[in-house]
């Protein structure tokens, strides 16, 4: 791979980094309050599958999720195995490509309990 798309990669990885530090602060505070606030599950539940911004909240989650992790086992694989540059490639897409499909799966399936999505 090239030395530009290597660092497209690098740069992705942080973007998408800065981005799930930003939604872990969010949803552990907003839990934290929530609960401290006396809140059941079942009530948080409904009041977070009415919204359209925590759906829209959980699908960047999911995303930046997907494009981070990857990166970061391509990188693993590559320095720790002895698998092909194109095997590494090929693992870490299957890998965002699971994320993806696994995490949009839950988003959309909690969310249509509530009729958000």
């Amino acid at each position: 791979m090239s030395v530009r798309a290597e660092t497209r990669l690098w740069l992705a990885q942080r973007g998408a980094g800065a981005i799930l530090g930003l939604c872990v602060i969010v949803h552990l505070a907003t839990m934290v309050v929530a609960v401290q606030g006396g809140l059941t599950a079942a009530e948080i539940s409904a009041r977070v599958t009415s919204s359209g911004f925590w759906f829209a909240f959980y699908t960047v989650f999911v995303l930046a999720a997907a494009v981070h992790a990857p990166i970061g086992l391509r990188t693993v694989l590559g320095e720790m195995t002895a698998l092909s540059k194109s095997r590494v490639d090929l693992l870490a897409f299957l890998f965002a490509a699971f994320l993806v499909v696994a995490g949009l799966r839950v988003v959309f399936g909690f969310f249509s309990l509530g009729g958000a999505a």
